[in-house]
């Protein structure tokens, strides 16, 4: 207990405490208490903020829900014995062994506008070369590629596991009835897998929602030009690290906790309705 309040309740609780004063230039320096006025600047701030909310939720979004449905339908191929199904499934695994800084760095360099290979590629199919991550317009969806092509691989463990775990009897009852493949998934294997769907969505929302590592290790910044790929945690970063704001970086990180823990709240709910 002594553990679990040092290293997490302390942390969130002098967050929470920096988030209500005008910390600032540096750790030693005084700070005084300024209520909330550090949440009204935040809240007011319609420049960097709320753009950057919205870029939370639109790469969470993204990555989350196309991670689903491709894991289901690897899920799904992988779940019938098949030769080289040992190689298969350790190939598709090998994206979660790559720390996210490495594999930021792997995707800089294959999205490098004149010598990637992402560009290469394109010429070779006929298509114009694209900016990929040096494009503001691009570099959100392109870095959500990224999360996807890492952590899809996570997502068919979770629903692998559960569909190995599925009662065989009503698919049974189900085909001797007539169904056809598609009515057999749709209106016994997704109801039935539901809670198993859901845990994943959670797991890989929350780790979506706190991206860092990618984002940092290719600038995160629509190729540093700008901030059009900045989400709330390199928002709060550039806060704390470039600006030494300390206490707008905290609020930030208050408000983005809250965010979170909404989100989490509605998802296990639904959870919790699904198994029942």
């Amino acid at each position: 207990m002594v553990f679990v309040v040092a290293m997490v309740a302390f942390p969130i609780i002098y967050t929470i405490v920096l988030s209500l004063t005008d910390a600032s230039g540096s750790v030693r320096a005084d700070f005084e208490f300024i209520g909330f006025e550090n949440y009204a600047t935040v809240l007011t701030d319609a420049r960097r903020f709320w753009p950057a909310v919205g870029r939370t939720v639109f790469f969470t979004v993204v990555a989350v829900v196309v991670e689903v449905v491709l894991g289901m339908c690897i899920a799904l191929l992988l779940r019938k014995p098949f030769k080289g199904q040992g190689l298969v499934r350790v190939v598709i695994l090998l994206p979660l062994v790559a720390t996210p800084v490495a594999v930021g760095m792997m995707w800089l360099l294959i999205f490098e506008p004149t010598t990637g290979a992402a560009n290469q590629l394109m010429r070779v199919l006929g298509l114009p070369a694209q900016g990929w991550i040096s494009d503001p317009k691009q570099a959100l969806a392109t870095l959500a590629f990224v999360d996807i092509w890492q952590w899809t691989p996570m997502v068919v463990l979770i629903l692998l596991a559960g569909l190995t775990s599925l009662p065989e009897e009503p698919d049974e009852a189900a085909r001797v009835d007539g169904a056809n493949a598609w009515q057999r998934f749709w209106f016994i294997t997704v109801p039935i897998l539901m809670p198993t769907i859901i845990a994943a969505v959670l797991l890989r929302s929350i780790d979506a929602l706190k991206t860092f590592d990618i984002l940092y290790a290719t600038k995160g910044k629509g190729g540093g030009s700008s901030n059009e790929a900045e989400t709330l945690n390199v928002y709060a970063y550039g806060l704390s690290f470039d600006y030494n704001d300390y206490g707008l970086s905290s609020t930030v990180l208050v408000l983005f906790f809250v965010m979170i823990m909404i989100i989490v709240s509605i998802l296990v709910i639904r959870r919790n309705r699904s198994a029942q």
